[in-house]
């Protein structure tokens, strides 16, 4: 009788070594799945603020673009007045003040210089002209820039090489005249 005894209390101290086996297994698989919510909770937070700052950026870059051609309108008015007028003070107090806002917001001006950039100028048009092809000769509208996203490209006016038949055109002629020298 005593071994049925030992075997019954064998058999129960493999039941409960059973069930803490897997009592441990299933707090593990919880503190597993626990752990791998909290990152997913983590991830999802820090894109949430992404977008956020994204969508607030877009939005005050929406809103800057809009002011664009008030910016036009402005340096339009200070360049058609008469210097000596006591307007064009003021008014250029305000397109200052308007311009500092407006670039401590993040506006950009984009400088224009040497050569036509694809990404930031647009050609409004090509002119003959003795310096490089591709060269900017003058910008028609200025280009502004926010946070490294272009509002508006600025447009420009190129350098183009002389027309080839026009090139070739001129040596015959200047064929013909040495011909006629000799």
């Amino acid at each position: 009788m005593q071994e049925a005894d030992d075997g019954k209390k064998e058999e129960r101290a493999e039941t409960e070594k059973k069930e803490e086996s897997g009592a441990e297994n299933e707090v593990a698989g919880l503190k597993d799945r626990m752990l791998r919510l909290a990152a997913e909770f983590d991830n999802y937070k820090k894109r949430v603020s992404k977008e956020l700052s994204a969508s607030s950026d877009k939005g005050r870059a929406d809103i800057i673009a809009k002011l664009l051609p008030v910016i036009d309108e402005f340096e339009l008015a200070i360049s058609s007045m008469d210097a000596t007028q006591d307007q064009v003070k003021g008014i250029g107090l305000i397109y200052s003040n308007f311009i500092s806002v407006l670039k401590s917001a993040g506006l950009e001006t984009i400088e224009v210089s040497g050569r036509y950039d694809p990404y930031k100028q647009e050609i409004v048009l090509a002119e003959e002209s003795d310096k490089e092809e591709g060269t900017v000769l003058k910008v028609v509208r200025k280009g502004y820039m926010f946070d490294d996203m272009l509002l508006r490209p600025a447009s420009v006016i190129i350098a183009k090489g002389k027309d080839v038949e026009q090139t070739k055109e001129e040596r015959i002629d200047l064929e013909d005249k040495k011909d006629e020298g000799e």
